[in-house]
């Protein structure tokens, strides 16, 4: 395979051979530690290198100066202290046959004017940024120059660190903004109109990074080569800057295409879920026709067959798998096994990115390890006791998690699931079109299942007596839950739930006010679904004050233009407390907290989406049986350590609960729950 797999070719980038052509483009997980990258962050990188890839590639925006303060974790490359952290990240990953590399830059108005330092944010016009929303200063002359020595020392930093290169960021920052019609205004040297005049301050930077870079150092570049925007950059004009700077010793470009300076152009850079797999490949491969030296491009490749076309057919050199990486770092190392069907896919949930972009750190919404790996294994290790019986009662994504570690370890799994078909929640959200590829969740984890000898039994409502029956060492209640209306003070029966649309068993016409207060998916995924079938007329009522605050910036958008598309009303601060019937339709009550008014509404349907209640009778009537009485020691579980809470000595097996059958949360939290019980027992 290692000689006919075009992904697993060699490759020579400047000094560097790279193992293979599979690349972890340039990130930012957000791992950061006061700017450093410690422990966590050196292990995540290591996990890929471990993993196989030719080149994992870190700090996506790393900061070359103070005032470009840090979005969402950014390393701090403008410190001195960072080279010892870099060099210890550089030795972890060439020890496992992997090289690394930097992105830096400045954020020039791409983040804000009110966090680290509060030093103003510049930019070559005082035009705001929509997403970040900073008003930047005009960059002055002095500020150029002491710039342009900014990145100059941040490349000899990683260039002393041991790193293989760096890769400049253009596309939506400092140095892009410069050469970008739609942000460049100035009249004086560096603006006038004229290309020249525009890419007058990139080109000193880029000569000053060469020139501490050394000879043998790789400098590449991520640039945007068509902002794909009225006014702003075009093909023709973006090649020509291309061919400027490799002439000034630029080694490799990362094709992009687009603008990121709001949510929905940003979801186009980085196409979520819904979209179209790779949809710049073919854009990047007439840059590659262009130019002489490398190119390598990441947009939703997210699967091996687009990989290995691209380098086959010779659409690019290095082909970035970033958010397929953080689903499985193994990608090569399975491929070189023969194991290319058991990676575990990456659904496109961009949760990863979503998390970032909320100001946490980036996960993977069904890989529980990935940003854990100083914690949490990727291999599931093999129990040192002997196989036990274990029982796990529902197939959804905790219950088929659970199975899943349970059989790794080496245990005989019986999972008990009620439907026809396992999937729980994740098959509801799977049947809105633009969702579908979350499926992918659950078909890994039954052919993982499947592999390790699960004995998966559908049709089967479990109660305590077929539980019991299997004579179990260890049951898993992972039951899930069920809408709830209950919230409301009256007519909780005259209202329909978001379930019952994405299944189809309801179909609501004329005038519908969707009440959303549980502010994730599920609500946002019934009305596009709803609004679709085009009977329906959708007010979407909320008592938050945006729309869906757990849905972030990378899936946001295709939500907003479905809503957009199907005219659906949005109302914010309103609480439902209560429905009834009027003159054959029904009376709804919206609270507003702030005015303390309540005002009445007449309509033809209502549907609520309110969060699930745990589904949890049959664990109840299961703990006077166990050893533990369900309860968990958390302090264990936090370590990963065993469970050996036995505070019933009649009881004869231990008994636990996770995911929605505990509350009613998200995929990753019930996988997450799932893993770190399971690993262990």
């Amino acid at each position: 395979m290692q000689l006919t797999d075009p992904l697993l070719q060699p490759f020579v980038l400047k000094r560097c051979t790279l193992r293979n052509r599979v690349v972890s483009t340039s990130h930012e997980p957000a791992y950061t530690e006061e700017g450093m990258p410690k422990r966590r962050y050196r292990r995540y990188h290591e996990e890929k290198a471990k993993g196989g890839v030719g080149l994992t590639m870190m700090g996506g925006s790393a900061a070359v100066a103070p005032d470009s303060p840090a979005a969402f974790g950014n390393l701090h490359i403008y410190k001195d202290e960072i080279v010892p952290w870099l060099r210890e990240l550089a030795y972890g990953v060439h020890e496992n046959g992997a090289a690394v590399m930097c992105q830096i830059t400045h954020l020039g108005r791409r983040t804000s004017n009110y966090d680290g330092d509060w030093l103003p944010v510049i930019a070559p016009s005082a035009i705001r940024e929509p997403a970040h929303r900073a008003f930047p200063k005009v960059a002055e002359e002095w500020d150029m120059d002491r710039i342009v020595r900014a990145y100059a020392d941040a490349a000899e930093r990683c260039r002393v660190a041991g790193l293989d290169g760096i890769e400049i960021e253009a596309y939506t920052h400092l140095l892009d903004s410069f050469w970008s019609p739609l942000t460049n205004h100035r009249d004086d040297q560096y603006g006038m109109g004229s290309l020249e005049d525009r890419l007058r301050f990139p080109l000193r930077v880029i000569r000053a990074v060469r020139q501490a870079a050394g000879p043998d150092f790789a400098v590449g570049i991520r640039m945007s080569l068509d902002e794909d925007l009225p006014g702003g950059l075009q093909l023709d004009e973006g090649m020509q800057i291309a061919q400027r700077i490799v002439a000034e010793g630029i080694d490799f470009i990362s094709v992009i295409k687009g603008y990121m300076a709001s949510d929905e152009a940003l979801s186009r850079v980085i196409p979520p879920m819904g979209t179209p797999v790779a949809p710049h490949l073919e854009f990047a491969g007439k840059v590659k026709q262009a130019l002489s030296i490398p190119v390598m491009h990441a947009a939703r490749i997210n699967d091996v067959a687009t990989a290995r076309h691209a380098i086959r057919d010779g659409l690019i050199d290095l082909v970035g798998m970033t958010r397929a990486h953080i689903a499985d770092p193994h990608i090569v190392a399975k491929i070189q096994a023969g194991q290319e069907d058991r990676i575990r896919p990456c659904a496109g949930a961009s949760y990863c990115l979503d998390e970032i972009y909320q100001n946490r750190d980036a996960k993977c919404v069904h890989n529980a390890s990935t940003g854990r790996e100083d914690r949490m294994p990727h291999h599931i290790p093999a129990t040192t006791g002997p196989p036990r019986r274990a029982v796990v009662v529902g197939g959804g994504p905790a219950g088929l998690e659970a199975a899943r570690v349970l059989g790794e370890r080496g245990h005989r799994v019986t999972v008990f699931e009620a439907a026809d078909a396992p999937g729980g929640q994740i098959r509801l959200a799977a049947s809105s079109l633009r969702r579908r590829d979350l499926i992918s969740i659950i078909e890994w984890r039954l052919a993982e299942c499947k592999l390790l000898g699960v004995d998966i039994r559908t049709n089967c409502y479990a109660e305590a007596d077929d539980v019991l029956a299997a004579d179990p060492d260890v049951v898993i209640i992972a039951t899930g839950g069920a809408p709830s209306s209950e919230f409301l003070n009256e007519g909780a029966h005259l209202v329909v739930d978001g379930w019952d649309v994405l299944c189809g068993a309801v179909h609501p016409r004329g005038q519908v006010l969707f009440y959303d207060d549980n502010g994730g998916h599920p609500g946002l995924d019934a009305v596009e679904v709803l609004v679709r079938s085009g009977a329906a007329e959708v007010e979407f009522v909320t008592p938050e004050r945006i729309l869906a605050p757990d849905v972030g910036g990378v899936n946001y958008p295709g939500y907003f233009k479905v809503f957009a598309e199907h005219d659906v009303r949005v109302t914010l601060n309103e609480r439902l407390t209560a429905v009834r019937r009027k003159d054959g339709r029904f009376e709804v009550d919206l609270y507003n907290e702030y005015a303390r008014a309540t005002r009445h509404r007449l309509v033809d349907h209502v549907v609520v989406e309110h969060g699930t209640r745990p589904q949890d009778q049959l664990y109840f009537e299961l703990v006077p049986g166990s050893t533990n009485l369900g309860a968990v020691d958390q302090d264990a579980l936090l370590r990963l350590g065993s469970q050996h809470i036995a505070s019933n000595p009649e009881g004869r097996y231990q008994l636990f609960r996770i995911g929605d059958a505990v509350a009613s949360r998200n995929i990753h939290a019930a996988i997450y729950d799932a893993f770190r019980l399971c690993v262990v027992i």
